[in-house]
C-alpha cells in the first residue's frame, strides 16, 4: 500500500478535506483503489457530543461511527466505504493508551508520548493496511501545523514514513497564499514559515497545494519552491471554485496533482478519463430548471450543520438538470411569526434532524402548512417525528400529542424513547447508530421511489414512533410504508393523495453521491419541479 498524508498550514478551514477527497477521485479515475481517513487532534472521543455550531454536521458511517463531516466528502467523491477505522481522534488515542496502562499491557514501563502514544497512532495505520484492501491510503490530519495538540500526530507520521520507507509515502501540505489587495501582491511568507514548522518536526512535504483566490505567478511558484525545498512543478494551485465544490478535482487536475502524486509514489497509471465528472459539473453549472426548497432547521445559521443535505440536493438537482435554491429557514422564527410568511411560494419543504425542544413548534407549523397547502414535503429523522406529531394533533384530534423528548409526560406520547435507550446514561455513541434494514410496503410512494422491497439506511436517533398510536393515525389516512423487519419500528411514513409527502426516521443524505443521487432526494426534487411549473413566479411573502 502507498500512503499519502495531507497536512494544513497557516490557517484552518483551507479545504484539506476537499483536497483529500478530490485527490481520491482523481486517483480512482486512474484505476486505483482508494481509502481515505481523518486524524483529528481534539480530545473528544468522537464529534457525536459536539454542538453543530462547534463542529458542523456529524457524519454517520454504516458501522455506527460518528465522524467528522470530511468523511462525508471522502465517501461522496470516491467509491470507498469507510468504517470507524477511518476516523481517529486524540480522545480515542489517549483512551486506548490509558486502558492498556491500567491492564498492565506496558509491563510496568513509564508510559510516555514517545513511543506509546505515537505507537498507538501508527497502529491505526497498520490496522487499516491489514484490514482494508486498497492501493492508496489518504490520511488527512486535522488542525494546523504549529498547533500543540497536533504535534504528536505529525511525529507519528514521521516515524511511520521511515518504517514503511519514504518511497511509499507522499506528504502533501495544503497552505494559504493570501492576496493583499491594498498592495496588489500575493504573499508567500506564511507558506514558507508553515513549511519551516513541518521541517522542524522532520517532515519535508513532497507537494505544496496553495489555496488562492488568484492565479499563482511563475515568480511566486519559483520562490515557494526555493524556500520550501520542492520542485517548482510540485507547487500546485488550488483556486477558489466558481460554482460548486465538485469543480475541485477538475481544478487540481489542471496542475496535474494526481500525476505528481503517482510519480512521487512510483505508480504507473493511465491518464484519467474525467468525462463523467465533467458532465456532472456541467449539469450543475448549466441547469435547465430552477426550484426553491426551504430547509427548516434549528442550526440553520451554520453552513456545515446540514452539509450532507445540501450536497444531496446538488446531486438530485444535477440529475434533473435543475438548480435547487436552498432557502434556509430558522424554525424558531417560524414559531414566532407563523408559517405563511416564510413558506409561501416555496416549491418544497424539508425538515432535517436535530435534538432538543427549541424551534419544535415552528417545525410542527411547517409540517402542517406543507400538508394543508399540498407543498412537496420531505422529513428526515426529527422531521419524521414532527410530521407524526402534527398529523396526530391536526388530523386525528389528539390534542397534546408530543414527543417525550420535549415533554416529560405528554397527553399523547406519539413519539417516545426507544426501549433500549431507557437505561442509557452516557451520551456519546449511545444512540441507535449506523445501518439498519427497512422493509418497504408495496404500492406506496416509498416502493415507487426505491424500486426495492428491502433497503439499508443509516440511523442516528434515540426516539421512535410509538406503535400504540399506529392504528389511530392509519385510520385517518397516514400510511406507514416502511418498518424494521426485526424490530417492527416505524421507518417511513407518507400521506397519499398529496403531490409528495414522505418522512423517514433514517438519514438518506448520507448515501447520496454525485452521479448516484439518493432516490428520496431525486423524487423530492422532481416533485418540486412539478410544483414550480404550476407556480413559476411564486415569491415568499407575495
Amino acid at each position: 500500500m502507498k500512503y499519502i498524508f495531507i497536512t494544513g498550514g497557516v490557517v484552518s478551514s483551507l479545504g484539506k478535506g476537499l483536497a483529500c477527497a478530490s485527490l481520491g477521485a482523481l486517483l480512482e479515475h486512474r484505476g486505483l483503489k482508494v481509502i481515505a481517513q481523518k486524524f483529528d487532534p481534539y480530545l473528544n472521543v468522537d464529534p457525536g457530543t459536539m454542538s453543530p455550531y462547534q463542529h458542523g454536521e456529524v457524519y454517520v458511517l454504516d458501522d455506527g461511527a460518528e465522524t467528522d463531516l470530511d468523511l462525508g466528502h471522502y465517501e461522496r467523491f470516491t467509491n470507498s466505504k469507510l468504517s470507524r477505522l477511518n476516523s481517529l481522534s486524540s480522545g480515542q488515542v489517549f483512551e486506548s493508551v490509558i486502558k492498556k496502562e491500567r491492564k498492565g499491557d506496558y509491563l510496568g514501563a513509564t508510559v510516555q508520548y514517545i513511543p506509546h502514544v505515537t505507537d498507538e497512532i501508527k497502529s491505526r495505520l497498520y490496522e487499516v493496511t491489514e484490514k482494508m484492501s486498497a492501493d492508496v491510503l489518504l490520511t488527512e490530519i486535522g488542525g494546523t501545523v504549529g498547533d500543540i495538540e497536533g504535534h504528536i500526530f505529525l511525529e507519528a507520521l514521521r516515524q511511520f514514513s521511515l518504517e514503511v520507507s519514504p518511497e511509499n509515502t507522499c506528504f502533501i501540505h495544503v497552505t494559504l497564499l493570501p492576496f493583499i489587495r491594498a498592495a496588489g501582491e500575493m504573499k508567500t511568507k506564511p507558506t514558507q514559515q508553515s513549511v519551516a514548522k513541518l521541517r522542524e518536526i522532520g517532515i519535508v512535504p513532497d507537494i505544496i497545494v496553495c489555496r488562492t483566490e488568484v492565479e499563482i505567478e511563475e515568480t511566486e511558484r519559483q520562490k515557494i519552491a526555493m524556500f520550501c525545498n520542492v520542485a517548482a512543478k510540485n507547487v500546485v494551485s488550488f483556486r477558489d471554485v466558481k460554482t460548486t465544490i465538485y469543480e475541485c478535482p477538475l481544478d487540481l487536475r489542471e496542475d496535474k496533482l494526481d500525476r505528481l502524486v503517482c510519480e512521487a509514489l512510483g505508480l504507473e497509471t493511465p491518464t484519467p478519463d474525467l468525462s463523467d465528472w465533467e458532465d456532472f459539473v456541467r449539469r450543475i453549472i448549466h441547469p435547465k430548471a430552477h426550484v426553491r426548497i426551504g430547509v427548516v432547521g434549528k442550526y440553520i445559521g451554520l453552513q456545515d450543520a446540514y452539509k450532507s443535505i445540501y450536497e444531496a440536493f446538488t446531486h438530485a438537482g444535477a440529475h434533473h438538470e435543475c438548480r435547487v435554491e436552498v432557502v434556509r429557514l430558522d424554525a424558531a422564527e417560524i414559531e414566532k411569526e407563523g408559517a405563511e410568511k416564510h413558506l409561501h411560494g416555496l416549491h418544497g419543504v424539508l425538515i432535517p434532524g436535530g435534538f432538543g425542544e427549541r424551534g419544535i413548534e415552528g417545525k410542527v407549523l411547517t409540517a402542517a402548512y406543507a400538508r394543508e397547502h399540498r407543498i412537496p414535503f420531505l422529513g428526515i429523522c426529527l422531521g419524521m417525528q414532527v410530521a407524526s406529531i402534527e398529523f396526530a394533533r391536526n388530523a386525528c384530534g389528539l390534542t397534546g400529542a408530543n414527543s417525550t423528548e420535549f415533554e416529560n409526560k405528554p397527553k399523547h406520547a406519539v413519539i417516545s424513547l426507544l426501549e433500549e435507550q431507557e437505561q442509557v446514561i452516557d451520551l456519546g455513541a449511545s444512540m441507535r447508530l449506523g445501518a439498519y434494514d427497512t422493509r418497504i410496503a408495496p404500492n406506496t410512494l416509498a416502493s415507487q421511489l426505491y424500486g426495492k422491497e428491502t433497503i439499508t439506511e443509516r440511523h442516528r436517533h434515540r426516539y421512535e414512533f410509538n406503535g400504540a398510536y399506529r392504528k389511530q393515525l392509519e385510520a385517518e389516512g397516514l400510511v406507514i410504508s416502511g418498518t424494521g423487519p426485526d424490530t417492527g419500528l416505524v421507518e417511513i411514513i407518507e400521506i397519499p393523495n398529496l403531490p409528495f409527502f414522505i418522512a423517514v426516521q433514517y438519514h438518506p443524505e448520507f448515501l447520496s453521491k454525485p452521479n448516484r443521487p439518493h432516490p428520496l432526494f431525486a423524487g423530492f426534487v422532481a416533485a418540486a419541479m412539478e410544483a414550480a411549473e404550476k407556480s413559476p413566479a411564486a415569491v415568499p411573502g407575495s
